[in-house]
């Protein structure tokens, strides 16, 4: 398993004999000029595993405790190595073997030949983004046969199949059970690769892809995205959840569905994605827009179970050379401090033709014209006072305008009170 690599002189290798002891570790440190492989006994991933103290606490997150591959190295067990890169992590389950190799460590300024043990990149032993574990045969022979075959018979051909028995493979840290979350699924799927395509796929469901419109005549139809444009015509998908109905058979790879995983956003070119919209009410437009499935220029498109979009500090800003559609099936709902909407025309309604009052205004003149019918109707009433015997003229109008005055003093007094406090015009 080891593979060689020119560039690391004995010099080196001295310096490795003298830090490891015992004849494990001189087999490793002659080793020093080579790649070798290691199966991950353990790893560091937060401050409750035991030995975080001693491996540089916070620096130490990403340290793998392994045991080198090969005859020549039994009993090599419990040696560590520091993950390479710090700006990328990608920290292997326990079980799954790594890629390991020496370079120089942070106390080469003391002594030119000091190293440390680095690792890289998962081995894809199973070609699984879900996990590549495979246990140390010797320590689980009594695992159950369906687990057996499971790591032992799959590359002869026969099917995998991950039972419910109490006896599992082990994935996380023997010793630091806070950090003991992953969880074997069989039915996390790969994604279907097409030429050119550059992908990033996470263990549960959750990936990457920077790819392109795949069409291969007579069957256009290798994926959902691919029914317009041309080949070659760019697209990402970033996706967080497969459809949670996938099947168990988790070894075969499914490609991106916009409406069945959970979370999505698809960056387009030409491609026209099947999106099935909630709320296609267009009818408050005169001329409608093209639907999001039957677009064909390029659009982003964001679809989960919810959105939501927070600006703790400044503006949500939207803004569209023709529209922006608010649709719900249920109500549009506002609540703010002021709601302010600038048009030079502004519709209740998609057959709106009646201007708004302007309240105040209005009501002022209103209130005028009350004044004066207060003042004829209190004339009215005046002419009450006849003589004792001479019949009353036109007594039903002043009944009329005595009734009138008590109305008029009821709405001038209320005339306040019909003005909106929230909802102004101008």
């Amino acid at each position: 398993m080891a593979v060689n690599r020119k560039g690391f002189g004995a010099a080196v290798g001295g310096a490795l004999k003298s830090k490891w002891r015992g004849s494990v570790e001189e087999k490793l440190a002659s080793h020093v000029d080579e790649f070798f492989v290691g199966r991950v006994t353990d790893i560091i991933l937060n401050q409750n595993h035991p030995k975080f103290k001693d491996y540089g606490e916070w620096n130490g997150i990403g340290t793998i405790f392994f045991e080198a591959q090969g005859n020549e190295f039994v009993g090599s067990n419990n040696i560590i190595a520091k993950p390479l890169s710090p700006q990328r992590s990608s920290f292997p389950l326990v079980n799954e073997m790594v890629l390991i190799f020496t370079l120089p460590n942070k106390e080469m300024g003391q002594a030119a030949t000091s190293t440390s043990y680095f690792y890289i990149n998962v081995i894809s032993i199973w070609n699984s983004q879900h996990h590549n574990a495979y246990p140390n045969p010797i320590l689980t022979s009594d695992l159950p046969p369906s687990q057996q075959k499971d790591y032992q018979q799959t590359s002869a051909g026969s099917t995998r199949k991950v039972t419910n028995e109490p006896k599992e493979i082990p994935l996380n840290s023997p010793i630091n059970p806070s950090q003991n979350t992953f969880i074997e699924q069989s039915n996390i799927h790969p994604l279907l690769p097409f030429a050119g395509d550059i992908m990033y796929e996470g263990r549960f469901g959750n990936s990457i892809r920077f790819g392109s419109t795949a069409k291969n005549p007579p069957s256009p139809t290798l994926n959902n995205w691919s029914i317009n444009g041309e080949n070659g015509n760019p697209i990402t998908i970033i996706r967080n959840g497969q459809d949670p109905d996938s099947t168990e058979t988790g070894w075969v790879p499914i490609v991106e569905d916009i409406n069945k995983d959970l979370s999505s956003i698809y960056a387009t070119s030409n491609q026209q994605i099947p999106l099935e919209v909630k709320n296609s009410n267009y009818d408050s437009y005169s001329t409608p827009p093209t639907t999001p499935d039957q677009y064909v220029e390029p659009q982003v498109i964001i679809n989960s179970d919810r959105l939501v979009f927070n600006a703790k500090k400044d503006h949500v800003l939207i803004s569209a050379k023709d529209s922006v559609f608010l649709g719900s099936n249920s109500s549009l709902n506002f609540s703010t401090k002021n709601y302010i909407v600038d048009a030079p025309d502004i519709k209740l309604g998609s057959n709106a033709t009646e201007p708004l009052i302007l309240g105040n205004k209005f009501l002022t003149n209103l209130n005028a014209i009350m004044t004066s019918l207060n003042a004829l109707c209190a004339a009215l009433a005046a002419s009450t006072v006849w003589p004792v015997g001479v019949s009353v003229p036109n007594a039903p109008e002043i009944v009329t305008a005595n009734d009138l005055i008590a109305k008029i003093g009821t709405f001038v007094g209320q005339i306040e009170s019909y003005k909106s406090t929230v909802s102004k015009t101008e």
